[in-house]
């Protein structure tokens, strides 16, 4: 916890700044979203500093505790006094509480939820109840300001909607041209033209289209530095000196690669992406860009508003996005457009003419029926059109990755506080008190700590893709794949498989794969041939056997209707439990599913649309 006091100048941002000034002085709690770089901290210290209030910082992340947020009582002296009010060191929630201050909780989203669960009460009636310290009620001045970064997807999980319907939300987007360049210059002092250089740059990362993510201005303000710093080494005297733009090259790739997101499914590095970006700024053989440019069509007309959070970028891919045309696996029939457009009515919205992908199409499909939707692109995946087929295998990769996440919010419920002997954690003095004969002194083995834990598991799914494994319940399969990829952390690890006579490990345990690349694994696979469940049971247990876990959980996906090979109730010894998720059930598949399930200890979950799988998900591996 530190606390701020000190101005921050704010350039641009003028409407967030009069929405979060007017939220504060009604009363309100607020939550500011956006990406890195866009000021939400300096804005709020700015504000502070204002109305003359104390900032309390605190940086979220998974090891916030309860006790660490409120505050706990101060052993030694419990010992002296006992349970005392002076006995209690308040944390930064009761600090900001009684000082009238604001308390500001950055990574909001990377916080546990058994953690922000205290502030329900906080935020809707001022006060909270502390065991043994008793009721404290906030003063007057007391805000709590939040902030998060929406678009980072590590480590991070959606806030409930009880924290959300208790908070105003405030978006932040990044500046315009004018006010980077500003606030680069601001920071480093540089030469005009180093600094429109940078932040052309670094603006231009958040649009090409291989990026899903670009650098914030922090990246320019690197970058400017780091190419001072070069240029004077190499005994450079500006921009115009032979040699400045290799320098400028090396300059990039240190302040930038790192900072931006290539987007999914597509193989390119961020210094290629680089490399294409300085091309077009700054030729090889062309004079370096002037000092300042004009802002591009849009920008620039309200010096008081950012540009609002990253979109996906839309238009078509890039030739070198285009190099992935995987033929391993199963079977792969492609499918020409006369027999695409009979199958799907929107397929001419989608796709108007040969190697194009309509993303704004696409996404009014997906918001109108996300099945229909999943079900064309999984067609798409493998159009004879190879343009079309590569860009709907990048999108697949990025929409059914995001559809797999809505369960993600499970892995806060399996972490929870629990009494610990290891001397790993925060001081549970009551149960050291309670464990204690104060007759001796206090030994090593009388401690009891709290810690954050959850039981270890080993999780495996089968993809059954035999029979007729095509369209919606390819992308189930796809989805179902990334969501318990998605799942794993240090309390949970995966495996996925393949099968219908033969099994394909697809992502072997203790191993890691993207979730991206499981989906354009999965969605070039159709179904073929016999179903041998028992082959997909032993393989499971193979990939469950050798993990050092508490328990062990197979996931079948299937109709569970075998047609080769021993019957599937004889192969589960070795596994803990067995779950079916069975995509697009008939009568049959129903009655097959839930009986094995039940031989197997678990339980059958019917998948008739990939909004089902999240919630499935939850209940099987929360």
């Amino acid at each position: 916890m530190t606390t701020e006091t000190e101005p921050h100048p704010v350039i641009g941002l003028r409407r967030e700044r009069e929405v979060l000034t007017v939220a504060l002085r009604t009363n309100r709690h607020v939550v500011l979203e956006g990406p890195p770089g866009t000021g939400k901290s300096t804005l709020l210290r700015a504000i502070a500093a204002d109305v003359g209030q104390e900032v309390v910082f605190v940086e979220g992340n998974a090891e916030l505790t309860p006790a660490r947020l409120i505050g706990q009582y101060d052993p030694a002296a419990v010992l002296a006094a006992g349970y005392v009010p002076e006995s209690f060191t308040d944390g930064p929630l009761l600090t900001a509480m009684r000082g009238s201050g604001l308390l500001y909780l950055e990574e909001l989203n990377r916080i546990p939820e058994e953690t922000l669960n205290v502030l329900i009460t906080v935020l809707t009636e001022g006060e909270i109840t502390v065991p043994r310290l008793g009721h404290v009620r906030a003063a007057a001045g007391f805000r709590l300001i939040a902030a998060m970064n929406p678009f980072d997807a590590i480590g991070t999980a959606r806030v409930g909607q009880a924290i959300a319907d208790r908070m105003c939300r405030v978006v932040l987007g990044y500046q315009d041209a004018a006010g980077e360049r500003s606030i680069t210059g601001a920071v480093t002092a540089a030469p005009a033209d180093l600094t429109a250089l940078a932040v052309r740059l670094v603006r231009a990362t958040r649009e090409h289209r291989d990026v899903r993510m670009g650098s914030s201005v922090r990246g320019a303000i690197d970058l400017v530095l780091l190419l001072g710093g070069l240029l004077e080494m190499r005994g450079l005297t500006g921009l115009g000196h032979d040699g400045a733009r290799e320098t400028t090259r090396d300059a990039a790739h240190a302040a930038l690669s790192g900072r931006i997101r290539v987007a999914d499914g597509v193989e390119r590095t961020p210094e290629a992406v680089i490399d294409d970006l300085l091309a077009e700024i700054w030729p090889e053989d062309g004079a370096p860009p002037a000092a300042e440019e004009p802002p591009p069509p849009g920008e620039g007309g309200d010096p008081g508003k950012g540009e609002g959070p990253p979109a996906a970028q839309a238009g078509p891919e890039s030739a070198s996005s285009l190099r992935r045309d995987r033929r391993a696996g199963g079977s792969r029939r492609q499918t020409g457009r006369r027999e695409m457009a009979a199958r799907h009515e929107s397929f001419a919205e989608v796709s108007p003419e040969v190697g194009e992908f309509d993303d704004e199409a696409f996404s009014a499909l997906m918001a109108a029926d996300a099945d229909a939707a999943a079900a064309l692109l999984t067609d798409l995946a493998l159009a004879t059109d190879r343009e079309l087929r590569a860009a709907a295998q990048r999108v697949a990769a990025r929409v059914f990755v995001q559809v797999g996440r809505v369960g993600r919010t499970r892995t806060r419920g399996t972490r929870r506080l629990v009494a610990d002997r290891r001397g790993d954690g925060d001081l549970d003095l009551d149960r050291t008190l309670d464990r204690w004969d104060p007759g001796r002194a206090l030994a090593p083995e009388d401690l009891v700590t709290r810690t954050w834990t959850g039981a270890r598991r080993a999780v495996c799914l089968a993809v059954d893709t035999s029979g007729s494994m095509t369209g919606l319940g390819v992308a189930i399969a796809a989805i179902a794949a990334a969501g318990v990829v998605l799942t794993a952390d240090e309390k949970l690890q995966t495996s996925v498989l393949t099968f219908g006579r033969e099994v394909d490990v697809v992502q072997r345990h203790g191993q890691r794969r993207a979730p991206e690349d499981l989906v354009q694994h999965l969605i070039t696979l159709r179904g073929h041939g016999m179903t041998d469940l028992a082959a997909a049971l032993r393989a499971l247990r193979r990939q469950l056997l050798p993990a050092v876990a508490d328990e062990r959980v197979a996931v079948l996906l299937s109709d569970c209707l075998h047609t080769t090979g021993d019957p599937p109730e004889t192969a589960l010894g070795g596994i803990d439990r067995l779950h079916v998720l069975c995509p697009l059930p008939t009568p049959e598949a129903e009655g097959a599913a839930r009986a094995l399930a039940a031989r197997g200890g678990g339980t059958a979950e019917m998948v008739r649309s990939i909004r089902d799988l999240g919630p499935a998900l939850t209940r099987l591996l929360g």
